[in-house]
């Protein structure tokens, strides 16, 4: 995923240097727990509204080659998700599954090399007068996440 501006967090993180070029690469594991309420639209059958709590932890990575620069963005957020999940008998055992739906996380703790933005405006270790908007604008830490999944489930002992 794209993590953010390398320019910007290199200013709002670091120093104001401009020299070499930049890398970035950006990556979130996240942790979800969803629960299911089962709905008859139509003639869908075993369809489910699904709603849950998310937990996302988010890295994005900036290296400048030739200017020794290589630091990482954390944050680690709490949020919610909804979406629907439908399943389609395709044997005695398995199913197809479709699961769509939209995860939302709230503004978190932005921390990189040795400083931090938090959303109440505390800032520690920060460089010239930047706020936590300015370096949520140069972070790409997610927001609104859209979901998408397509998968097969197996039923042992049916």
């Amino acid at each position: 995923m794209d993590p953010g501006s390398p320019e910007d967090a290199r200013r709002i993180f670091i120093n104001d240097a401009t020299n070499s070029t930049p890398e970035e690469k950006g990556r979130i594991w996240d942790l979800q727990l969803d629960f299911l309420y089962r709905i008859n639209w139509f003639s869908w059958q075993r369809t489910y509204i699904l709603l849950g709590p998310r937990l996302a932890h988010f890295t994005g990575n900036f290296k400048f080659v030739g200017g020794n620069e290589d630091f990482d963005v954390r944050s680690k957020q709490w949020g919610w998700g909804i979406g629907f999940e439908k399943y389609y008998g395709i044997s005695d055992k398995m199913d197809l599954v479709f699961t769509t739906g939209v995860d939302y996380f709230s503004k978190s703790i932005l921390n990189g090399h040795d400083t931090s933005y938090s959303p109440n405006g505390e800032t520690v270790n920060g460089r010239n007068d930047y706020t936590f908007k300015d370096a949520d604008k140069a972070i790409n830490q997610p927001e609104f996440v859209p979901k998408f999944m397509l998968g097969m489930s197996y039923h042992f002992g049916r």
